[in-house]
């Protein structure tokens, strides 16, 4: 008897195509063909929304990763605009796997919304932004996936009941996230998937698992929590130039996890009879039964009665020694 639902996997692409259309097509393909993963999922920002005229123009924090002169310019270099992410969308639709983007402002909402993919992400930093989410609300009728990393319980409650009052909830998929790159294994804090499962089972459609940690035992662990999405950033090459990549698995490592995760679902299962087919065999030959074992005490006794004042007895387990 099953209880868990089939593990739905998320190669979180983002931004680590280094804004090259080619390499997301690769990366995309890889993550199918390779990978077996279930959806891909990129970004998309509006930098001159998104940020300050200060923020866009300061320097990147990490020089070694920036890809342009300031921070804004970093991003724009990153940036596929609406058209690109239209072709990214047809590119999955040919090779069979979900296209999806995290959307960090309305402007890009909006945008990606008009290529009506089956889910849209809020990252966890834009996940009180109400006015975006409320667009999505009435305009995109897909699933919404919800990231809940630096966000507080309280704040958590605040979005589910938003959803609530929009009649939305139902499309809702809450992560349980941390927002770190990479983050320790300390700090991943998966036992907050219980947490969420036990307040918003009943409330939101999934709980899911985004995770910025190293390897993939971790995920493992958070399946059998019962989170039945797992998303994970996914690079070609973790040594490439940006923030995501070392907090990223490499192809390898996602085929690993997608591989381990359906044999655990394969796993987790109840035995349908107490001793199964499988054990049948060895049962019959390895384990033999008290009455065959008394049967065989009785006969060495009737020949040993014969020659020696004793007789073999069983007791608990053990065979002993008994003076007639």
């Amino acid at each position: 008897m099953k209880t868990y639902k089939n593990p739905f996997v998320i190669a979180e692409i983002g931004c680590n195509h280094k804004g090259d259309i080619e390499i997301a097509k690769e990366l995309i393909k890889v993550a199918k063909i390779f990978c077996n993963a279930d959806a891909v999922k990129f970004q998309k920002r509006n930098n001159k929304e998104l940020l300050t005229d200060e923020q866009y123009n300061q320097p990147h924090p990490n020089p070694l990763n920036s890809y342009g002169e300031t921070y804004g310019l970093h991003r724009e270099y990153l940036e596929f605009d609406i058209h690109q992410h239209a072709e990214l969308k047809r590119y999955c639709e040919e090779i069979g796997i979900i296209y999806s983007t995290s959307v960090w402002d309305l402007t890009s909402a909006k945008e990606i919304t008009s290529l009506n993919p089956n889910f849209i992400k809020i990252p966890s930093a834009c996940n009180n932004n109400f006015e975006m989410l409320g667009w999505l609300c009435d305009y995109f009728k897909g699933e919404i996936h919800i990231s809940t990393g630096m966000t507080t319980k309280s704040e958590i409650e605040e979005i589910i009941q938003f959803f609530s009052n929009k009649k939305r909830n139902e499309d809702v998929v809450l992560y349980n996230c941390t927002s770190g790159y990479p983050v320790p294994f300390e700090d991943v804090c998966l036992l907050d998937i219980v947490l969420l499962l036990e307040k918003y089972k009943n409330k939101v459609k999934h709980i899911g698992f985004s995770g910025h940690h190293l390897g993939i035992a971790v995920d493992i662990a958070a399946y059998t929590l019962g989170a039945t999405i797992i998303e994970r950033h996914y690079t070609i090459d973790r040594t490439w130039k940006g923030t995501d990549h070392a907090a990223s698995l490499e192809p390898m490592g996602l085929r690993k996890l997608t591989r381990d995760l359906k044999a655990v679902h394969n796993a987790l299962t109840y035995k349908s009879v107490d001793v199964l087919p499988i054990e049948k065999i060895q049962r019959d030959k390895l384990k033999k039964s008290k009455s065959k074992i008394i049967k065989g005490l009785d006969e060495v006794n009737s020949s040993l009665k014969l020659i020696f004042p004793f007789k073999v007895i069983f007791i608990t387990g053990s065979c002993m020694l008994q003076l007639l």
